[in-house]
């Protein structure tokens, strides 16, 4: 156990200017034994997909299989589910008892909801045992999950209903209301299903308990062909509303390098694909422990008093702790949802003498690269490319590019496209069409990988600047500013400009310290600063001193919203 001591301000600022995931093991594919993913070259030269027949069922393949295995002694005595809710209310479950309920639940699907397969079933639940129950129920069933956040408002969820079609929702007594302002308009949806654990009543609506009561636990579970759709998540873009992203019934065939015996504890919020990677598919398929705290939203206090407690092994959430913490069992830290700085990366290293392993993916793709275990660490870096995929940086045309050339990130997808990339966009078939090019599909970043196969993010696509005929990364001037002490966090994003046609302008949050501190000093400092860490043309020629970044629910700065901002106003001459 290390004891990590006078941490209060290095991880403060972590946290405020970069939340990012700490996870205790990094992901890697089931063919990826996870004891002995040291050798990165030899797994990646000798990987093959998992062989999976022409119908795969994870609730049928996985779940009873491990419940099976539980039976004759063959698993670790965890529970399969471990839900707490911090005020002494506990839930665990084996595999054989998550297979009892929610076989009651897949009756209750068909049998007095009528659903049939490839129906779907939009679920809108806190962290509560019943969300991972709706998701075996509809695996067992067939229907198509579209999992939705709590914190969605009236007009997100009529999006999502009238868009997918939805005959099902499952939410709260908090949120039913919210979704009968909307119903009149959803013709499609025939069923709520109400989750209240105060037995209250809502008209139109039905009670979870009250249905599970009236049905058996006996159901087979359907046959599904392994390309059927299983699941489908709203992921913004850019621009437009979100679109709907379809993964098969075998995308997810892949597991974490955790097992029977690891407690896996992700933080991430139940509407996104993050939480049906770490805290059902990635770990129930090594035969994991999944657990769970109700906790509403991230409390540090609250998080590091259940590390204290319960035997985590594997931890997901934002590096956020104070002085003298106790870490436990946590050997191996990984970072996703966003690049992070090398700054930060050295800053965590110095303070708890671990080093930060960076993950680098889509909601489209799952895990696209990373730095695993056992490779060298190059700070600023997103790693090499999973094993699973043949990551090449390639150009508008989709033709592979030299080494050490800026082009777009893609996955090869010809001859074979891998079982683990989504389906499609439903019902947009020209935006599907439009990720693709040539044998690659293309991500939507820009990057480049050096002579060593190490990737190096550069930004999304639309959020490279052309200033003047240079291309310059947001990410690369935010690691420059970042590493000046008057910077807590940091976003750059291109403005209009009536001679280069565009600009760098960096929108600043500053650290406590240099709040009161002259502006017009501070803004001459920062540019140049970065004119001395970086090429000097990168530096921002506007700065913008905010107390906040605009960012999504999961915590990504919204750049979009800033530049935006700046495109809506005129351009003023320097």
């Amino acid at each position: 156990m290390k004891r990590l001591v006078d941490l209060r301000f290095i991880l403060k600022e972590l946290t405020r200017s970069h939340p990012r995931i700490i996870i205790r093991d990094s992901h890697t594919h089931k063919a990826c034994h996870p004891k002995n993913f040291t050798d990165y070259d030899t797994i990646k030269h000798e990987f093959k997909f998992p062989q999976i027949s022409g119908h795969f069922n994870f609730a049928e393949d996985v779940l009873d299989k491990w419940a099976e295995k539980e039976k004759a002694g063959g698993r670790a005595p965890n529970p399969a589910l471990w839900w707490v809710d911090g005020q002494r209310r506990e839930v665990q479950w084996s595999f054989e008892e998550l297979g009892f309920h929610s076989r009651k639940l897949a009756n209750v699907f068909t049998e007095l909801c009528q659903l049939r397969q490839r129906d779907r079933v939009f679920l809108m639940l806190p962290r509560i045992p019943e969300w991972w129950l709706v998701n075996i129920a509809c695996l067992r069933t067939g229907t198509v999950l579209l999992p939705g956040t709590c914190q969605l408002t009236a007009r997100d969820i009529l999006h999502r209903l009238r868009t997918s079609g939805a005959k099902c929702v499952v939410t709260d007594e908090f949120l039913a209301p919210l979704v009968d302002e909307v119903a009149p308009q959803c013709p499609a949806l025939n069923c709520k299903i109400i989750v209240s654990h105060s037995n209250s009543r809502r008209d139109g609506w039905r009670n979870l308990q009250d249905l599970m009561s009236h049905v058996s636990s006996n159901h087979v579970c359907v046959k599904t062909p392994r390309d059927d759709p299983m699941s489908i998540f709203f992921t913004s873009g850019t621009t437009g509303s979100p679109k709907m992203t379809q993964h098969s019934q075998c995308s997810f065939g892949i597991g974490l390098t955790v097992n029977g015996k690891d407690v896996l504890w992700n933080t991430s919020d139940t509407g996104w694909a993050k939480t049906a990677w770490s805290s059902v598919y990635g770990a129930w398929i090594q035969g994991s422990c999944v657990f769970v705290h109700r906790m509403p939203r991230f409390d540090t206090s609250t998080v590091l008093e259940t590390l204290s407690k319960f035997p985590i092994t594997t931890f997901c959430t934002a590096p956020t702790a104070y002085q003298s913490v106790h870490f436990g069992s946590l050997q191996h830290c990984v970072c996703a949802g966003e690049p992070i700085n090398p700054e930060v990366m050295q800053k965590w290293k110095q303070a708890t003498g671990l080093h930060i392993y960076e993950g680098y993916g889509q909601t489209e793709t799952v895990l696209i690269a990373g730095t695993f275990k056992g490779m060298d660490i190059k700070p600023g870096s997103i790693g090499k490319a999973s094993p699973a995929y043949d990551v090449q940086i390639v150009d508008d045309e989709g033709t592979p590019l030299s080494k050490g050339t800026e082009g777009n990130i893609g996955i090869r997808v010809k001859p074979h496209k891998p079982f683990c990339l989504f389906t499609e966009y439903t019902g947009d078939p020209e935006k599907t069409a439009e990720c693709y090019r040539a044998d690659f599909y293309l991500t939507g970043d820009r990057g480049y990988m050096d002579e060593d196969g190490y990737l190096w993010f550069v930004g999304r696509a639309d959020d490279v600047i052309l200033s003047a005929g240079y291309r310059i990364g947001p990410f690369e001037v935010e690691n420059a500013l970042i590493e000046h002490e008057a910077v807590a966090e940091s976003a750059v994003v291109s403005s209009p400009d009536p001679i280069r046609g565009e600009v760098v302008k960096a929108f600043i949050v500053l650290t406590a310290e240099y709040e009161s501190h002259d502006k017009s000093q501070l803004v001459a400092d920062l540019q140049t600063h970065v004119k001395q860490v970086t090429a000097p043309y990168k530096y921002p020629r506007k700065i913008e001193f905010v107390e906040q970044l605009p960012k999504t629910i999961s915590g990504k700065i919204r750049r979009v919203e800033l530049r935006k901002r700046e495109w809506s106003t005129k351009p003023e001459a320097e």
